[in-house]
């Protein structure tokens, strides 16, 4: 059996996984699925962290796990897990991207992003008072995030969004061959997300190639609309 860190993407925390880590742990798995710093229930103040402080985060984790870890990220938390890869690659078995962000060297989320200028969550998004992080409109994110989720689960989840840092959006990530590289990664394509478009996915796994391609016919939230699909497939990579 594997063991799994699930990270979760922008303004989100470990609660989007609140159905794959049962279903995960069901099928004999070992799952972490942590809040990133200043996300969820942490209490660090969020307009402070950068993507060094999220991979710092699933870093220490990571130490605390025995054996190579598959690491699974979502959305920006692809950012994170490709972070994590550079720094520490000797510890993974596998990098799978859950619709999400699969940068190459020298990218940000932003600059991947710009591809696709008339996204609707750039008309969603609120700057906060501090001017320091974006919070999601919440009258938005069902439409953006949730569009083919059950309603309990869009409930639950827009009253627990949070606001996300600007630096982590405008930080880039580098990532190397020699170490980034060397780890196994999949990509699980989510075929009608609107947040992180299916064109945006298949330009950046075009890009930087990934061995496995899966895909799911759901939007930006699989852990939500298919959750027993998702943890199939994620089996399927262990």
């Amino acid at each position: 059996m594997s063991t799994f860190i699930l990270v979760h993407g922008a303004w989100h925390g470990g609660f989007c996984w609140r159905h794959m880590a049962p279903l995960l742990r069901a099928r004999g798995h070992e799952v972490h699925a942590p809040d990133l710093p200043g996300h969820g229930d942490d209490p660090a103040p969020p307009g402070a962290q950068t993507l060094d402080s999220y991979a710092a985060r699933i870093g220490s984790l990571l130490d605390a796990c025995s054996g190579d870890v598959v690491l699974v990220g979502h959305s920006l938390g692809g950012l994170v897990i490709s972070a994590v890869a550079e720094a520490r690659p000797e510890r993974l078995r596998r990098l799978v991207y859950v619709t999400a962000f699969l940068p190459r060297d020298g990218d940000s989320l932003v600059r991947i992003c710009s591809v696709d200028p008339d996204n609707p969550l750039n008309a969603a998004t609120i700057r906060t008072p501090d001017g320091q992080c974006v919070t999601v409109d919440p009258e938005r994110a069902g439409e953006i995030f949730y569009a083919d989720c059950p309603a309990e689960d869009l409930a639950f989840a827009k009253t627990r969004l949070g606001p996300e840092p600007l630096a982590v959006m405008f930080q880039t990530v580098q990532v190397t061959p020699e170490r980034f590289g060397r780890v196994p990664r999949a990509y699980i394509h989510c075929s009608i997300d609107v947040a992180l478009p299916m064109f945006v996915q298949e330009k950046m796994v075009a890009a930087s190639p990934c061995p496995t391609v899966l895909t799911l016919p759901t939007g930006h939230s699989p852990f939500f609309a298919a959750p027993e699909q998702l943890a199939a497939q994620l089996c399927s990579l262990a």
